[in-house]
């Protein structure tokens, strides 16, 4: 098993103005499970190609175990690679493709023959080895693709969005599935989606990419609970964080609504404008009686999920803006209906509206929010 690192690891194509992947520096444990997530071409699949030496890199190292693989042939960097339409050879049975890569490394017989039996009892396809991929289900193809990279014993495992085909039930149970093999096997590997969902249940660190710069590395829980920009606070969540641009009064408070939020001193002194924007997670509002202060917002839609509420509003501000906010199952509400919302400081995040950075937390010593901490 081993280690793999990104120094200052670019790719720069000669038709390109920019790098599609600019100077990423990251480290990912011997035998942690890293995924990577972005918006479609941020450079998630390019990130795991230059690692397997799909693409060379055109500037900074890349090193696996310890070794600069920056130059070594894709053959010569021992990983194994999963892709998203599974790349088997549909001629062969499924014994034959889980143990391709052992004969072309002229394995012994016996040996192979335990390998593909070992793989293919780890992924339940025991019965299936002498079936060909066309009489398979897409999971069961996507296993079979799993099962080749595991003969293998490889140092690290690539994965490219292996669960994009598969229907929503299924690719729940088999990320369960992968995440359980991953940690049995304890094989390093970095695993690219555009599901943030799915990085959240998986992953030990996400690795977060916008236009080829790495914006945040985190566990899922640092990375929910404390995002370093815009971005990750937008991007992180499901539904996604409410992001309000409010002014900076000259007494250093946020006028949001009709109230202002205290800014401690550590949080003025970071402040670059007079703007900052507020993030609250969509279950981190209280709704308060119509005549105190807070934001005004009337109901556009209601979706009742069952065990949750969720309901959107728009403000009724000059600027109308949406806000999504979480109820308790078998909370009432209906399309029109009027609302005052307050954001909790415990739960707010504010970030510098001309660099999109975190700002500090909350330092002070009075009530942040009128009538004291919510």
């Amino acid at each position: 098993m081993a280690n793999v690192v990104f120094r200052k690891a670019t790719l720069q194509y000669e038709t390109l103005d920019r790098p599609t992947i600019d100077r990423l520096d990251l480290e990912v444990d011997d035998g942690e499970f890293v995924c990577v997530v972005g918006p479609s071409g941020c450079g998630k699949s390019t990130t795991i190609r230059m690692l397997a030496g799909l693409e060379y890199i055109t500037g900074g190292r890349v090193y696996i175990g310890g070794k600069d693989v920056s130059a070594v042939a894709p053959r010569d960097r021992d990983i194994a690679m999963v892709f998203q339409n599974y790349a088997l050879y549909p001629h062969m049975t499924v014994g034959a493709n889980i143990g391709f890569h052992l004969k072309l490394l002229k394995t012994p017989k016996d040996e192979m023959d335990r390998r593909i039996r070992e793989a293919a009892a780890m992924l339940d396809l025991e019965e299936f080895l002498d079936r060909k991929p066309a009489n398979l289900s897409g999971g069961q193809r996507q296993r079979v693709a799993m099962g080749r990279a595991i003969v293998r014993h490889p140092q690290v495992f690539l994965m490219d969005e292996p669960l994009s085909n598969l229907d929503a039930k299924l690719r729940v149970q088999t990320r369960t599935q992968i995440a359980k093999i991953q940690r049995r096997l304890g094989v390093t590997t970095m695993y690219v989606t555009h599901d943030q969902v799915e990085a959240m249940t998986m992953a030990d660190r996400i690795a977060v990419l916008k236009d080829g710069l790495l914006q945040q590395y985190a566990s899922p829980h640092d990375m929910y609970t404390r995002p370093d920009n815009v971005f990750v606070a937008g991007f992180i969540g499901s539904p996604s964080m409410n992001l309000l641009e409010e002014d900076v009064t000259s007494d250093g408070k946020i006028a949001y609504g009709n109230f202002g939020i205290e800014l401690g001193p550590a949080q003025k002194a970071a402040l670059t404008s007079n703007k900052v924007v507020v993030g609250s997670r969509p279950d981190a509002f209280r709704i308060l009686e119509p005549d105190q202060p807070g934001v005004h917002a009337i109901i556009d839609a209601v979706e009742d999920l069952g065990n949750d509420v969720y309901i959107y509003l728009v403000t009724e501000e000059p600027a109308r803006r949406a806000i999504t906010v979480r109820r308790p199952a078998g909370s009432v509400h209906h399309i029109g209906e009027g609302l005052t919302l307050r954001p909790m400081r415990s739960a707010m995040h504010v970030f510098d509206q001309a660099t999109g950075r975190r700002l500090p937390d909350y330092d002070g010593t009075g009530d942040a929010l009128p009538g004291g901490e919510l």
